[in-house]
Formats: structure tokens, C-alpha cells, sequence
């Protein structure tokens, strides 16, 4: 266990053949609240899965309540059909935190958060759980933005299909720090260290049919993608 685990153990992921991280286990940690961070600060997942031997990775959005993540779209949608059927799926999100720049082409890496989360998801049934779905989705993306909103409608409700991945069995794999060069590349001169990266956020670009008195909301001028921070 990581030193970052072993300072809340009982806020630890239970470790299976599945999660265990086996390539650099060093960087792997179980810890609960971590992952949330990471799910919270994140934007996309991926979420992959088999169907007759084809694997399928599909990036979409997410949303996250307590321990479940959940996901949604249109009932067509074959990822859906085939999550919705109970097959095993893999879900993935990464968050790039820098390029590291080694002295040697082979020890260059990136610094970053990861997340992978095994399990079956099931469909959302019951209206009150599938709105809560649905307004955990618009507040990861934008914080403040459901209460501005028109809330869905029951057709529009009816017409979307949600499936809850229970986060019980995943593990989180971080890298931080500098590069790791061979002892005798470190008198090289060439530049080494980090170069980090962020998400920025732009000017606001208003919709063209929106009318001159509407304000910009000050969750949108304000808004940075590091919830947790």
C-alpha cells in the first residue's frame, strides 16, 4: 500500500486480480477520496467493451454521485444497448499534468492522474435517481449551471438512457516529479525537468441569438476545471 493509501486506511479500495496495478506498482493507489478527485476534475471517460470479440473504447461524458459513475445518451446507442445487456466494462480517465523531459529519449515521460474502474453497470430506472443523474452530469461540466436551466422534461427524461457504474473495483495510478535518468546521462548538457500543462479556459463566446441584456453568469466568468482545488 502507498504511503498516500496508508493515511486513511479504511477509506481503501479493495485490491482484486483486476485493479491490482502490475506495471510500475509503485505509482498505484487504492485510496477512495483520491479517486474522486481525479473523477471530479476530469471531463471525459472512456469506457471500454467487447461486443462478438470486437473491443470498443468510446469516449463520453460522465457524471459522479457518492460511489457511482454514471453515463448516458440516446437509448439507440450501441454502447449503451451493449452496457445495458451486462457486459464487463472497463472505464478509464486521465488527467496530463506535464510532459517530462528526460536527458535520453527512453526515460521521457508525462506526469499525470489516472483512473480505471471494472465492473457492470446497471440501467437507471427510477425517475428521481435518473434527474439526480442527469443534474450530476451539467454540474461536473459546469458547476451552478443546473439551477439556471430549463430541467428536462418527461419526455425528454423518458427519451434518455442512464446507466450507474458502482465505483467498488478500480485503482488509481499517479506519476509526479522529475525525470529519471541513468546515473551517467545526468552530466549530459542537455535541458531536463518538467514541463507542466493545465486545462485553460478562454474568453466566453455568447450564443449569437442571445438577447444583449442577458448577463454573463459569474460561475461562467469564473469558471477553472479543478473543482477539488
Amino acid at each position: 500500500m502507498s504511503s498516500l493509501d496508508s493515511m486513511n486506511p479504511s477509506n481503501s479500495l479493495t485490491i482484486t486480480s483486476r485493479n491490482q496495478v502490475q506495471r510500475l506498482p509503485q505509482r498505484g493507489h487504492y485510496d477512495r477520496t483520491l479517486m474522486h478527485h481525479i473523477l471530479d476534475e476530469a471531463l471525459i471517460c472512456y469506457v471500454g467493451f467487447v461486443v462478438d470479440t470486437q473491443p470498443f473504447v468510446i469516449p463520453t461524458a460522465y457524471g459522479r454521485v457518492g460511489d457511482r459513475l454514471y453515463i448516458h445518451g440516446s437509448p439507440a446507442s450501441r454502447m449503451l444497448r451493449t452496457l445495458k445487456a451486462g457486459v464487463e466494462v472497463c472505464v478509464t480517465v486521465t488527467l496530463l499534468d506535464g510532459l517530462v523531459l528526460a536527458r535520453s529519449a527512453f526515460h521521457h515521460s508525462m506526469n499525470y492522474r489516472s483512473v480505471a474502474i471494472f465492473g457492470t453497470a446497471e440501467v437507471v430506472e427510477a425517475s428521481p435517481e435518473k434527474l439526480t443523474a442527469l443534474q450530476a452530469f451539467t454540474e461536473h461540466v459546469v458547476p451552478g449551471r443546473w439551477a439556471e436551466v430549463r430541467p428536462p422534461t418527461p419526455q425528454e427524461l423518458a427519451g434518455t438512457l442512464v446507466l450507474s457504474l458502482p465505483l467498488t473495483e478500480a485503482s488509481i495510478k499517479v506519476r509526479t516529479g522529475p525525470p529519471k535518468d541513468d546515473q551517467a546521462d545526468y552530466a549530459l548538457p542537455i535541458w531536463a525537468g518538467e514541463l507542466p500543462l493545465h486545462l485553460a479556459t478562454l474568453s466566453p463566446i455568447p450564443d449569437p441569438q442571445l438577447a444583449p441584456e442577458i448577463e454573463l453568469p459569474t460561475y461562467v466568468q469564473q469558471y477553472r476545471r479543478n473543482p477539488t482545488a
